[in-house]
């Protein structure tokens, strides 16, 4: 009995993968954070060409042997110290724009990273400094790459989940106030809200927000204590939080 050629064998052994152009693949990480009141992203300083002393995402090159979520992982971890089970991560998009990489056809997988407020960072290898910057500060023109544009989609992806999940809460400690949450809106939107509105939305949301039980440490100014809380398991706001320059007129 015979056994005939698998047809897949004959195509994979046949198939000529220099037939097309080669490109490399990178993920790049736009990790947002709250610092000081203000609406933060890490950038780091590039010490190699291209684009040498210009700011960048931090980022790199994903490894013939791991996987995208991996990469990014790996990326986050080398360049800014922060663990994945320490923040929110998601898959933002990607960017593919031909030219966007000088050195070659380059398609970057990005990954928006959101944090409570974190410690200075250490410059990693290939960077002059590493450092978090208000995004309201950053300067597009000054940005490596297409970082320009990633930076921006991961701003608005940021500004627009905070309407409807409670993602806003990956800001926080793992317990908190309704005034800490509230600056964390206030910073990602880039306005105040009323205190006591926000207080009731935030509270009268199912699944949002859970009572700790007890009251957080009174600072030096003194003052009634505020209550503490933790997120809740909602996934979806209802009703959203809407941001005051999107809500309906």
């Amino acid at each position: 009995m015979t056994t005939e050629p698998d047809d897949e064998a004959l195509f994979l052994a046949s198939y000529d993968p220099l037939a097309f152009p080669p490109f490399g693949v990178t993920v790049d990480v736009v990790l947002l954070t709250v610092r000081d009141d203000r609406f933060s992203v890490l950038l780091v300083e590039r010490d190699t060409h291209p684009f040498r002393g210009r700011l960048a995402l931090p980022g790199g090159f994903v490894q013939p042997d791991e996987d995208l979520d991996a990469a990014a992982t790996r990326r986050l971890a080398a360049e800014t110290g922060v663990r994945r089970d320490a923040a929110h991560v998601e898959q933002l998009g990607a960017f593919g724009r031909p030219g966007r990489d000088p050195r070659m056809r380059v398609v970057s997988v990005s990954y928006l990273v959101f944090a409570p407020d974190l410690p200075a960072p250490v410059p990693g290898r290939r960077t002059r400094s590493v450092a978090w910057v208000p995004v309201a500060d950053v300067d597009p023109a000054r940005l490596a790459f297409d970082h320009d544009q990633v930076l921006a989609a991961g701003v608005e992806r940021a500004r627009a989940k905070l309407e409807y999940s409670p993602v806003a809460t990956a800001f926080c400690r793992e317990e908190f106030t309704v005034a800490e949450l509230r600056r964390v809106y206030e910073a990602v939107w880039g306005g105040p809200l009323d205190p006591r509105n926000f207080h009731r939305k935030v509270t009268g949301t199912p699944g949002f927000l859970v009572p700790v039980g007890a009251p957080a440490p009174v600072g030096p100014e003194g003052g009634r204590p505020a209550a503490l809380f933790r997120r809740g398991s909602a996934t979806l706001l209802h009703p959203a939080m809407l941001r005051p320059d999107h809500r309906p007129g």
